[in-house]
């Protein structure tokens, strides 16, 4: 699976850093091409020379080569890579790469990269167990990043416990299944809705939802890291499209209603992860309206139900997902939607549940299968939650 690919290996100071020649080594034997970017710190552990040596390339430490003028880019660099792996990761790079700090290379290129990125810690028990660290870890994981756990065993310290580089070997092994369970959906269409619809009042208003958007885009991430061809149709959103990813903007419930029957039949899988608007003005000003008035009216018109619409169309060849966003009644709720919208599953969420549901970077969700069971999941990270969504769409594919 690493044959051929295009690795970026980050070493950051840790006593560990000695691994990375292993680690480096093992890389190059399974095919893949290596660029070794290396902190300053990690120089005092390890030589440039070695992984150069190793990777058959120049180790880039700085922005640029002091002698010749010439600029490493970190740009050309991030979309360069298939994937990158910081092994070690020191606290202190890990504590950088969460909050955006970019004061060297190494964190320009991470904040440049496209493709996944993989974290190997390494550092001592305390600084690993320590709750900024932890916090750190939990950032890194809500972006999507991929944690490679450390290990417990003999620390540099001279005590034991968890902190210590997994072993080279592991962490290829480690890539090696990811790359694998990343490609299960190489050959499917996959459409995804996501974020709000903004339904016009007049030229300045509108009617519209919390809807960030976040769950739709971290779904179509996910599936397309997986190997599938994704096309994104999201209303208005801030979120950054996933590199790969085929976007329709749109803004209204009538567009991606649009945007929906353009694309739906070509599509084995749809994802409807939209909050969209149940009802919308009647009459659309075609000026500001001014007040004037204590209080204004306005005529609502229900707006077509894209799922329904979609359900009635679905084949037995596709599978169509659907969201149930509910604060009472959940179950019964989602399980009536699940049937009359002629849905493979549902997700259900509630606005109960502390810490889930819009604007955050974490969910809590159920997923309801049409033959009746039920599957809880725990709060966590978006991305996590998107990962056990393409689970379950493997389980029945």
């Amino acid at each position: 699976m690493l044959k051929d690919k295009n690795i970026i290996l980050g070493v950051c100071g840790s006593i560990a850093a000695y691994k990375s020649a292993f680690l480096l080594r093992l890389l190059v034997k399974a095919g893949a091409n290596v660029q070794v970017i290396m902190t300053q710190d990690a120089v005092n552990f390890i030589t440039p020379l070695s992984l150069s040596t190793l990777s058959k390339r120049p180790v880039l430490t700085d922005y640029f080569n002091a002698k010749t003028g010439e600029w490493n880019n970190h740009v050309d660099l991030g979309l360069w890579a298939d994937l990158v792996l910081i092994a070690p990761a020191s606290a202190n790079s890990i504590a950088k790469f969460a909050t955006g700090i970019c004061d060297n290379l190494l964190s320009a290129v991470y904040l440049s990269a496209r493709c996944p990125v993989y974290l190997a810690p390494a550092m001592d028990l305390d600084m690993w167990a320590h709750p900024s660290t932890q916090s750190n870890i939990s950032r890194l994981n809500s972006y999507g990043n991929h944690l490679i756990q450390p290990a417990k065993g003999e620390l540099a310290s001279g005590l034991f416990g968890e902190g210590r580089l997994a072993e080279p070997e592991e962490i290829v092994d480690h890539l090696q299944k990811e790359l694998k369970t990343e490609l299960r959906f190489r050959g499917k269409k996959v459409l995804v809705t996501a974020g709000p619809t903004h339904e016009a009042i007049d030229p300045v208003r509108f009617i519209g939802n919390h809807s960030s958007g976040k769950m739709g885009y971290a779904i179509a991430h996910v599936l397309q890291d997986m190997g599938a061809e994704v096309t994104l149709i999201s209303g208005p959103s801030y979120e950054q499209v996933p590199n790969g990813v085929k976007l329709i903007k749109i803004t209204s419930a009538q567009e991606l209603l649009d945007a929906c029957l353009e694309n739906f039949d070509n599509t084995d899988i749809t994802v409807m992860s939209a909050a969209v608007a149940d009802y919308r003005p009647k009459v659309i000003a075609d000026q500001k309206i001014k007040k004037k008035s204590d209080s204004l009216s306005i005529e609502l018109e229900k707006t077509r139900d894209i799922l329904k619409t979609l359900g009635t169309r679905k084949t037995d060849k596709q599978i169509l997902i659907g969201f149930a966003l509910e604060t009472q009644n959940e179950i019964e709720n989602a399980e009536g939607k699940l049937v009359s919208k002629n849905l493979d599953f549902i997700v259900l969420n509630s606005l109960q549940d502390q810490g889930a549901g819009f604007a955050g970077d974490q969910n809590k969700i159920t997923i309801i299968n049409r033959t009746g069971e039920h599957y809880h999941f725990e709060l966590k990270a978006k991305v996590d939650v998107a990962k056990d969504i393409a689970n379950h769409i493997l389980s029945i594919l």
